[in-house]
């Protein structure tokens, strides 16, 4: 695996291999972001980024493939709120290892219904859980660094 700085070059200019790009790579970006942006602007640049990436792929947008606009920014505000609560790592793959309940795709389940967050709506645009709202941190992360 690359330094943190050299996935994230490879990231934003599309070189990283589509066959690469899976979940633990999404959350380390997430976290790459998170590290160095308020969240506000590290949710635009990966948001921005995810759907670059794509396009430099072809990767065809189907209501259950390509980009998802309540999914990415659903991980961003659970990556931040870990990094508010347990702090930062060495590296994003430390980051990654140390918190394994951000590896578990399945855990926006417990967040939203199955039929919210694969609804067009949420594909499309960020929707709000609608079973329980996300954790809130009482650290800030910017008072950490």
């Amino acid at each position: 695996m690359p330094d943190d700085e050299t996935f994230l070059q490879q990231f934003e200019s599309a070189a990283w291999p589509l066959q690469d790009w899976h979940h633990q790579q999404h959350i380390k970006i997430a976290y790459l972001y998170l590290s160095r942006y308020p969240l506000d602007i590290a949710i635009a640049k990966m948001c921005s980024g995810v759907k670059k990436y794509n396009a430099a792929h072809n990767v065809p947008e189907d209501l259950d493939r390509g980009y998802h606009e309540t999914m990415t920014q659903a991980w961003m505000r659970l990556v931040y709120f870990t990094l508010c609560e347990y702090g930062p790592a060495e590296n994003a793959d430390a980051f990654y290892e140390a918190n394994p309940q951000l590896s578990q795709k399945k855990t926006l389940r417990f967040f939203y219904t199955k039929e919210t967050v694969m609804s067009p709506k949420a594909k499309a645009e960020f929707v709000p859980p609608d079973l329980i709202p996300f954790p809130q941190s009482k650290k800030n992360l910017q008072t950490q660094k």
